[in-house]
């Protein structure tokens, strides 16, 4: 799997799709969102709570995500109490190159 690559200072979607045992979208009882950056902080949203983690439609969610630092960067979005899942992903942000 390849990771996806970005400028500092590009905004990005990170996203999730929650689903039922038989494939259909399913709101978990909730939604919790952590994003580690490079340096090691972690920011978490709790939907419902914070503003940044929005609910698209039935189990879909999203952050927008303005990248401040380069190095890897590390996401979690994960269902709590009913429809509990997760869902992980990467991406690598680069300084720019000019300037």
């Amino acid at each position: 799997m390849s990771i996806n690559v970005y400028s500092v200072g590009t905004k990005v979607r990170l996203s999730s799709a929650f689903t039922d045992i038989d494939g259909d979208a399913q709101d978990p009882g909730g939604v919790q969102f952590k994003l580690r950056a490079p340096d090691g902080t972690v920011t978490t949203y709790i939907y419902g709570t914070d503003a940044a983690l929005v609910k698209d439609s039935t189990g879909n969610y999203h952050v927008d995500w303005l990248i401040a630092d380069a190095g890897v960067h590390r996401y979690r979005f994960a269902g709590v109490n009913s429809g509990q899942a997760a869902n992980e992903g990467s991406f690598r942000a680069d300084q720019s190159r000019v300037d």
